[in-house]
């Protein structure tokens, strides 16, 4: 029986920050795909995972990320790409995540350079976080996706068990541990495709 649901933030409720990723690729005239391969190597020890752990500073994170980027043949620069962090909300998505909220608990399960209480966020922004039972966010905690550690925190304070919990995140690496711990996920590339999975699991209508 489900019990809980667990959202990641960017590229689920907000659009995907690879979309911005993408565009200044393009506009720089790198192949597609490069800061993606970049965050790829070393995903556990990199400057991006030492920066979500709120490890390095956000200058030592510029610094770090441009190196490891120089290492692999690309020059960037790290502060255009922290600037495309900052998606749109997907309104279909915030509906489902409220009506799960009605009749669920909900967590938002997400990977950020800085704690939600410390960023300035837009006004309909705010309202979307303030839905959540509860923010689970690795500028805090110490830990990231897709370290198990990160969903097991998740799970002590809802006070459910991975079985009873539904994970829905853009990032295929991300839901490999929570499905290996026991809870249903649901990969989201197309929103309204993972919404419609989400509600059959649920037991929402979807008319």
């Amino acid at each position: 029986m489900i019990e809980a649901v667990l959202f990641d933030f960017g590229g689920v409720i907000l659009s995907s920050p690879f979309e911005a990723f993408a565009a200044y690729e393009k506009e720089i005239g790198l192949p597609a795909n490069t800061i993606r391969k970049i965050n790829a190597t070393d995903p556990d020890s990199n400057a991006w995972a030492q920066f979500e752990r709120r490890e390095v500073s956000t200058e030592d994170f510029v610094l770090l990320f441009e190196e490891e980027a120089l290492a692999l043949g690309y020059e960037l620069d790290a502060q255009r790409i922290l600037e495309g962090l900052h998606g749109s909300l997907r309104p279909s998505m915030v509906e489902a995540l409220s009506k799960c909220s009605s009749k669920f608990k909900t967590a938002m399960l997400t990977n950020n350079i800085t704690p939600m209480g410390e960023q300035d966020l837009d006004e309909d922004v705010q309202k979307v976080v303030e839905i959540f039972d509860l923010l689970i966010e690795s500028s805090i905690e110490g830990c990231r996706k897709p370290e198990e550690k990160f969903y097991e925190v998740a799970c002590e304070r809802l006070d459910v068990k991975p079985e009873n919990c539904v994970f829905l995140d853009d990032l295929g690496i991300n839901l490999k541990p929570a499905r290996a711990m026991g809870m249903t996920t649901i990969k989201v590339i197309d929103p309204e495709d993972a919404i419609k999975e989400l509600y059959e699991i649920m037991g929402f209508r979807t008319d």
